[in-house]
């Protein structure tokens, strides 16, 4: 793989849930995804076998497990073990998040790839 530089804004988005969006940086055993939700936007329970870490660029994103909510603020972030169920959701000024997963995650590079 060649060396990679981008600038966000020119990344095509992909929708993850309605009202969220990711705009992926994908490497070859990893990938970062800056993410867009939408005032009060949620994501519903999932898990993934990937590692995934994140930062709070801007707003707030609460990540819920196990039925607790852990509320983030800008510059705080987390590390979710691959296999931890999981939702989201933010705050009524939406939120601006990196996340970063390990390894790529193949189902988002398959719909980034198919998008048009």
């Amino acid at each position: 793989m060649e060396p990679q530089f981008v600038r966000f804004d020119d990344v095509r988005a992909f929708e993850l849930a309605p009202g969220v969006s990711g705009r992926p940086l994908f490497g070859e055993g990893a990938m970062l995804n800056l993410i867009e939700f939408e005032p009060g936007a949620t994501v519903p329970l999932h898990s993934h076998e990937h590692e995934q870490l994140g930062i709070v660029l801007r707003g707030m994103q609460a990540l819920v497990i196990d039925g607790e909510a852990h509320e983030l603020g800008p510059l705080e972030g987390y590390v979710l073990p691959g296999g931890v169920e999981h939702s989201a959701y933010c705050g009524p000024e939406g939120a601006l998040v990196v996340d970063i997963f390990q390894p790529v995650r193949e189902d988002y590079l398959d719909r980034w790839n198919a998008l048009p």
